[in-house]
């Protein structure tokens, strides 16, 4: 079985969960292909810190799908409203998020898309807000009601995408949520996920190992810059001591 899963910090920090809860379901020989990172963009380069990473579907991502042989594979789409506060239109989002679908149905038609915790957004202080956005998007200069209108016509794009294409829609569910209006809570990481991946909540362990974690976080994608200096990493699917191959773009 094969996972492809695209993202940015909500990903990035539940990926072992993700890789986890494929290996419980699927076996260990689970295969995943993530194209994620803190802050990333669906269509432009995005920087975090000294790093920067091009946009998704500027990855490798695609040319390594179309190079592998084909298997069953399932996809998610997640954290899409990460672009708003890059100052992106929804309609322009909405275009990166059906050029990713057009591409990965070329391999499959089991696509999960994601939707955004936008209901936090309308709860937000300005003040939580402002402090949210000057930390993590410092160049971003919308208000906050601007975010809750982009954030809600992306929601009602994805849910009606999903539907034009017979695709699963997984609406956020706001228990997720704590005081961080925009990541998942670490506690709910694992029955978020498996809703993503599998539509089921189960709360059962899953096996995760800290070191594994550690050296899941460590592996470079394929490309990126730090300090502005190029970095390429091969990617020929890293393995992991409890089962499954990774490729990170």
């Amino acid at each position: 079985m094969r996972i492809v899963a695209l993202g940015a910090s909500n990903l990035t920090r539940g990926l072992q969960t993700v890789i986890a809860a494929a290996r419980d379901d699927y076996g260990r020989d689970v295969e995943i292909l993530a194209a994620l990172g803190h802050g990333r963009s669906y269509g432009a380069d995005s920087q975090f810190l000294a790093r920067t990473l091009p946009g998704i579907l500027q990855s490798g991502l695609w040319r390594t799908l179309d190079e592998l042989p084909a298997a069953p594979t399932r996809v998610i789409v997640s954290d899409v409203g990460n672009d708003i506060l890059y100052g992106y239109s929804a309609a322009r989002i909405l275009g990166w998020v059906r050029e990713a679908v057009d591409r990965l149905q070329r391999h499959t038609n089991d696509v999960v898309i994601a939707g955004l915790p936008y209901f936090h957004i309308k709860r937000l202080s300005h003040g939580k807000f402002l402090a949210m956005r000057t930390v993590l998007f410092p160049g971003c200069r919308l208000t906050l009601e601007q975010v809750g209108e982009i954030a809600a016509a992306i929601e009602d794009g994805l849910v009606q995408l999903a539907s034009a294409r017979g695709l699963r829609f997984v609406p956020m569910n706001p228990e997720w949520y704590g005081f961080d209006p925009i990541h998942i809570r670490p506690s709910l990481w694992q029955p978020a996920w498996r809703q993503m991946l599998t539509g089921d909540a189960a709360t059962h362990h899953l096996a995760q190992s800290p070191l594994e974690w550690m050296q899941i976080y460590k592996l470079r994608p394929e490309r990126r810059w730090m300090f502005g200096l190029e970095q390429v990493t091969p990617q020929r699917g890293h393995a992991l001591p409890r089962g499954g191959r990774v490729w990170l773009f």
